[in-house]
């Protein structure tokens, strides 16, 4: 099992600009410690011949094809109803 030391718990909560108390400390060791010794029990289930699960849902993608939509007008003609044009864009307020 892995056994952290107060000095690596503090290390962790520096690199994490955490101030902890001497309570904490010795809370976190114990608690990191098991953490990590469960995860190492985990490390060491076989898993061979196991498939990886990409979802659970059984939903597929639906796509369909994009279509073109011919509307008639051109961007010009859009444009016109526009209250402000610049260089072919509609011209707002700034935004900031």
């Amino acid at each position: 099992m892995a056994k952290l030391t107060r000095e690596d718990v503090l290390n962790l909560a520096r690199l994490a600009k955490l101030s902890l108390s001497e309570k904490e400390v010795s809370s976190f060791t114990k608690e990191i410690s098991e953490i990590l010794g469960y995860v190492e029990q985990l490390q060491s289930v076989d898993i061979s011949g196991l498939e990886p699960t990409y979802q659970v849902t059984g939903l597929h993608n639906v796509l369909r094809k994009d279509k073109v939509i011919a509307y008639g007008a051109t961007p010009e003609q859009l444009l016109q109803n526009a209250p402000a044009v610049q260089d072919g864009q509609i011209k707002v307020k700034r935004v900031l």
